[in-house]
């Protein structure tokens, strides 16, 4: 591959891939070949300049501001800690973890996946000792 400089009208230069000496080139399909060029343009001509997106004054307030309820812990993490007093809170929090409660705020996401399996292994720790105590 080749790799000529080219003269812009504006007189700044830019930096041209040509595909005819590739030796592989013969292997591409044309669109290969075109997607190929399109990205070398893209890297050479974009390096360097960065556009500013947003002004750092301007900076919105987010989702993320207000605190979780429950002390500010959140009712998954809430309801796992008092889950060990009250049991039924843990199933209360599975049944909000799997209605996709957590993507109204994607922070108790965490909080109600451990209520969920801590509910799942107090299931299963009583099932066993029902089974042993009846059999």
């Amino acid at each position: 591959m080749a790799e000529n400089v080219k003269e812009r009208e504006d007189g700044n230069a830019e930096l041209v891939n040509t595909m005819g000496d590739n030796k592989h080139a013969s292997l591409m399909t044309p669109a290969a070949i075109y997607y190929y060029s399109a990205i070398k343009d893209a890297m050479v001509c974009g390096k360097g300049t960065y556009t500013l997106v947003k002004d750092v004054d301007d900076v919105e307030n987010g989702a993320y501001d207000k605190p979780l309820p429950c002390f500010g812990c959140g009712i998954g993490w809430f309801s796992f800690l008092l889950g060990f007093v009250f049991p039924f809170l843990w199933y209360y929090s599975t049944c909000l973890y799997f209605g996709n409660n957590y993507r109204k705020d994607p922070r108790e996401r965490a909080g109600l996946a451990a209520s969920a399996i801590t509910a799942m292994g107090f299931s299963l720790l009583l099932m066993v000792i029902f089974a042993f105590k009846w059999f």
